[in-house]
């Protein structure tokens, strides 16, 4: 459910605007969208695990802020991050 180290890695080094970047809004994205995308996945066989669900819903608002305020400060920046994410915004 958890995200490993290495796939952890592999997404700050992907989404990050610069050498040690761990904070933008991109890499909260990026890492939040992934732990959607895991706990997504363990609700469709734990279909009664309603403190997960809510885990969930609250990441989705998280992430939801994050997109908002990224799509505020540039636009341009916010449409390559959802093109290279795959979300539906």
């Amino acid at each position: 459910m958890s995200i490993t180290p290495e796939r952890r890695a592999a997404l700050i080094k992907e989404f990050a605007q610069h050498e040690g970047d761990t904070g933008s809004p991109e890499v909260q994205i990026a890492l939040l969208s992934e732990r959607i995308r895991n706990l997504t996945e363990h609700l469709k066989t734990h279909a009664k695990d309603f403190h997960s669900r809510r885990g969930l819903l609250m990441m989705v608002g998280q992430r939801r802020r994050l997109l908002d305020y990224v799509r505020r400060k540039d636009a341009a920046r916010y449409k390559a991050l959802v093109d290279r994410l795959g979300l539906r915004r």
